[in-house]
């Protein structure tokens, strides 16, 4: 009789743990996202109310002034197991035209939805270390990105503002420890939806945390983006190159700075020659915590287009430079579901860059605003 219920009782032990390890492989689904709305005042006073200078690449996503403006409204479905996970994050807004901007023209020459893509991939635990990823997916390159919530400051930086955004093809990551990982991987053109030469991009993260609250990414990407001449067949040099640093560093609990350092190179005009034809720059993020709902960041940033490899030039198609510096007090209520960031930030270039409401031409534009973010 004994062995009969301990039997029974092994038995529903083994049904038990079967049944909970199924439970687990169910999976896990998720759906959250944002809304975020700002105002912004310029001092400038331009009449076409526009933060975006001669040539309209001052700014990424703030660039409209003296209006309340909507920027970008996300919905990001998760589904995960222990194995796999897949990610569809949706944008529509202003924005999204802006930060999917190589996804506007579709198949039949039409915009089409696939703008409103974001990113849409998936992963593939093979083992506890090593992680495979294909479909579209945010750049691992820079400190800031697309999301309003993530980034401290609201308006982005020249160095996010100057790409890439988002990749399309397939990338792999392995973890020696938590400590140290690298990740390398074939991409499409930078940001954009086809390849127009048939070369594939290459990937590649190195991450190091040499001490406990110091991370360390070194991130690089190279790729032909010249188009192949349809003619011919044949593809001319339009190598495009980046190299680019970032980190951050809890000094204490409640301070944070971080950086973010990048040089490129490209050959835009297809002859082989790119020592001239360079851009860089750096940022530093000084961040602190007062309480758990109310801190204070600064963002000093250096960009260097002085060759005009990249979009930002002065009316004339010159390239420039820019020193540029953000206050944003952050403040965080709702249940921490509502964030709240007045800012201050002064662009000073090395050129003639904007027109003042009087008509003058200035190398300076000041703007305040408040951006209000909702993420649930």
């Amino acid at each position: 009789m004994k062995k009969s219920l301990t039997t029974l009782f092994s038995l529903f032990l083994g049904f038990s743990a079967f049944s909970q390890e199924k439970a687990e492989d169910k999976g896990k689904f998720t759906f959250s996202g944002y809304i975020d709305s700002y105002y912004m005042t310029n001092f400038n006073n331009p009449k076409d109310r526009s933060n975006l200078g001669a040539s309209g690449t001052a700014r990424a996503f703030d660039q409209k002034s003296g209006q309340f403006s909507l920027g970008l409204v996300q919905t990001k479905i998760g589904y995960s197991t222990a194995k796999s996970d897949v990610v569809v994050d949706l944008t529509f807004g202003p924005n999204a035209d802006l930060g999917q901007y190589g996804n506007i023209v579709g198949p039949l020459g039409k915009s089409s939805t696939a703008l409103a893509i974001k990113q849409a991939y998936f992963n593939w635990k093979a083992t506890d270390k090593l992680t495979f990823t294909a479909g579209q997916f945010g750049t691992h390159i820079g400190y800031e990105v697309i999301d309003a919530p993530v980034n401290y400051h609201y308006s982005l930086s020249n160095l996010f503002n100057n790409g890439p955004f988002y990749h399309i093809g397939v990338k792999a990551a392995y973890a020696f420890s938590d400590k140290f990982s690298i990740m390398g991987g074939l991409v499409n053109n930078v940001d954009a939806l086809n390849d127009n030469n048939g070369k594939m991009g290459l990937i590649a993260q190195v991450f190091l945390q040499p001490v406990s609250g110091f991370n360390v990414y070194v991130n690089g990407i190279t790729s032909n983006e010249a188009s192949e001449d349809i003619t011919t067949g044949k593809t001319p040099s339009g190598q495009y190159s980046l190299l680019d640093l970032t980190t951050t560093y809890q000094i204490t609990e409640k301070f944070m700075i971080g950086l973010n350092a990048a040089t490129g190179v490209q050959d835009a005009n297809g002859d082989g020659k790119i020592e001239k034809e360079s851009w860089g720059g750096f940022a530093i993020y000084p961040k602190y915590d007062f309480s758990s709902t109310f801190s204070l960041g600064a963002r000093y940033e250096s960009f260097d287009n002085s060759n005009g490899i990249r979009g930002l030039k002065d009316a004339t198609g010159a390239g420039v430079s820019v020193t540029s510096i953000t206050i944003t007090p952050s403040f965080t209520v709702a249940d921490s579901h509502l964030i709240l960031k007045p800012e201050l930030r002064i662009d000073s270039y090395d050129k003639n860059f904007f027109v003042d409401g009087d008509g003058k031409d200035t190398k300076s534009q000041a703007t305040l605003g408040l951006a209000m973010i909702y993420k649930f």
